[in-house]
């Protein structure tokens, strides 16, 4: 049996930017910084992106410009925001 993690995104309306960074390589990061991962495709950018916001591929947006995963922010911080 497999076991696979369920998907951290439980909102339909959460966005997923992708693109590339400065050095080429792919990005898919949610639009708070709950998760995010670099990718050596762009296609398993969005296979990620649509795990995680639960195949939604409408809430995925692709950045014509260059993007840097920023994992940065607190999830505390984030949720204040969310409630503010």
């Amino acid at each position: 049996m497999k076991l696979v993690e369920p998907p951290l995104c439980s909102l339909p309306s959460t966005i997923v930017f992708i693109g590339r960074n400065r050095r080429g390589q792919w990005i898919a990061q949610e639009q708070h910084g709950l998760y995010g991962g670099l990718f050596v495709s762009r296609a398993h950018a969005i296979k990620y992106a649509l795990f995680e916001n639960g195949q939604h591929p409408e809430t995925i947006v692709e950045l014509p410009r260059e993007i840097e995963l920023d994992m940065g922010k607190s999830p505390n911080t984030i949720i204040a925001q969310r409630a503010a």
